[in-house]
């Protein structure tokens, strides 16, 4: 697995043999990252990289500038692994915030707002379907928050009322999602 843009671009990962993640594959995060350049300033965003596995996508973001990550990971070797390759790139761990927690339960308790969050969970997740509710659910969006959603191709979210469109990447789909807050309570 490598880094695929920005000053990092070609700067291996490698988990160990024993590791249960699916990184994301460099073909989506290419396309992925393409359209988020279009759209953000990554050095004035903050990110939420939920379910983060690998830190793949963490790191795209680092490499690109993105000076407030938050990678939230729960399974200890999986957080271990981020925090330690987050050290090995040039010393930038300071813009990675990794959290070893449930998803579930950091997204009811978490008091900081995010520009974009990223969820790549588990594609055998119990209730899979119901993730991106979950997220656009919680506090956690600035203003006009995006939320990207990887999942395989199985499932559609167009009915919800906050997606945005979805984009293809072989096997790999983004769905994006746009959350409005409301301000005062309104």
């Amino acid at each position: 697995m490598r880094i695929v843009g920005g000053d990092l671009r070609g700067k291996q990962i490698n988990p160990p043999a024993n590791f249960k993640a699916r990184p994301t594959t460099d073909f989506a995060k290419e396309g992925l990252f393409n359209i988020l350049s279009n759209q953000y300033d990554f050095q004035e965003i903050s990110v939420l990289d939920l379910f983060s596995g690998t830190g793949s996508i963490s790191f795209e973001f680092v490499s690109r500038g993105c000076k407030n990550i938050t990678a939230v990971e729960m399974n200890p070797l999986h957080a271990s692994f981020i925090k330690s390759q987050a050290t090995k790139l040039s010393g930038r761990a300071l813009s990675i915030q990794v959290v070893h927690h449930n998803v579930f339960d950091f997204l009811k308790i978490c008091t900081k707002k995010f520009d974009l969050v990223f969820a790549d969970p588990p594609y055998d997740l119990t209730g899979f379907k119901n993730v991106p509710d979950k997220i656009l659910e919680s506090n956690i969006f600035s203003d006009n928050g995006i939320l990207v959603f990887e999942h395989p191709k199985d499932y559609n979210f167009e009915d919800n009322p906050h997606f945005l469109k979805e984009r293809k990447y072989g096997n790999v789909h983004f769905s994006f999602f746009l959350k409005e807050v409301q301000k005062n309570g309104q």
